[in-house]
């Protein structure tokens, strides 16, 4: 894909912070004021953010929620360094400056509309802009939520209302906005939180898997964002029972606009293997093109 194929779709804008949230971890989610970005931003698409004047290198971060009628983006993101660390100092009513939005979204398809949504860690925001995004669309989409963490998550779970019969009684934590928004959801952890299920969101969605008939199997696609092992697993679940599965990908990138080449990885094409920059080319990819 030609760099110029995305010129129009890229902005560099000027974002006031409007608000922070710290939760436990220290993760933090950031709503900023940036039009340009809502307006186009799509699930899975990402910004590059200059997290203080002094530090020259921008940090790419994963669009949570967009409200383009507000005019505001939200970001979740966990202090892994210091330019983060110096994101999380910053206030409402300050200034910040990002490139966005970045990156090929996830595209669900009209003849898979059970859509099973998993995200770990920080790979969580996506599943939440997708989920968001399928409550919107006219269409009849029937969304599923896994999300798994082994730090306290970046929200406070709440005990679902809605029933998934399929499930063990105890685990009954779920995310608060998708249950808001009436789609059901499960967290998992190997940390002992109360009312998650004991093991990796990929097992939970085994499980859940392991539970549909048959015609809804064939309806079915996995959305994954997450570190690589979760992804790898993801892929190989999606192969186990013959679904189609969407990953995106975690690289570490120095200019996230598909020149440098930084975070190029390879990737199966009709043509054989192929170098392709996670930034542009994704970072979203059809799991069977990464992981076979």
């Amino acid at each position: 894909m030609s760099d110029k194929s995305h010129r129009g779709t890229i902005f560099v804008e000027d974002a006031k912070v409007l608000e922070i949230r710290h939760y436990p971890g220290e993760q933090f989610i950031m709503r900023v004021a940036a039009p340009k970005c809502a307006a186009k931003a799509m699930p899975g698409s990402f910004v590059h953010i200059r997290c203080d004047d002094t530090l020259p290198m921008r940090r790419p971060l994963s669009i949570m929620r967009a409200n383009p009628t507000e005019g505001w983006i939200e970001m979740l993101y966990k202090i892994v360094g210091g330019g983060l660390r110096s994101l999380s100092h910053k206030k409402p009513g300050d200034m910040t400056n990002l490139v966005g939005p970045i990156g090929q979204p996830f595209i669900p398809s009209h003849q898979r509309p059970y859509t099973l949504l998993l995200g770990g860690g920080v790979g969580i925001p996506p599943m939440i802009f997708l989920a968001e995004h399928l409550k919107d669309d006219s269409r009849d989409w029937q969304p599923m939520a896994f999300m798994g963490s082994e730090i306290p998550f970046p929200f406070a779970a709440q005990n679902s209302v809605l029933p998934c019969s399929w499930a063990p009684t105890d685990v009954t934590a779920a995310n608060p906005l998708l249950e808001e928004w009436k789609i059901p959801s499960r967290l998992a952890t190997l940390s002992g939180f109360a009312g998650c299920f004991n093991g990796y969101v990929t097992d939970l969605a085994r499980l859940w898997l392991q539970n549909q008939p048959t015609k809804v199997i064939r309806q079915v696609e996995i959305f994954a964002c997450g570190p690589t092992p979760m992804l790898r697993a993801a892929a190989a679940l999606a192969k186990e029972f013959d679904v189609a599965c969407q990953v995106s990908l975690e690289e570490f990138m120095a200019c996230a606009v598909g020149g440098c080449a930084g975070c190029a990885v390879e990737v199966m094409t009709e043509q054989g293997p192929a170098m392709k920059r996670v930034c542009v080319d994704g970072p979203v990819f059809e799991a069977t093109s990464v992981f076979g």
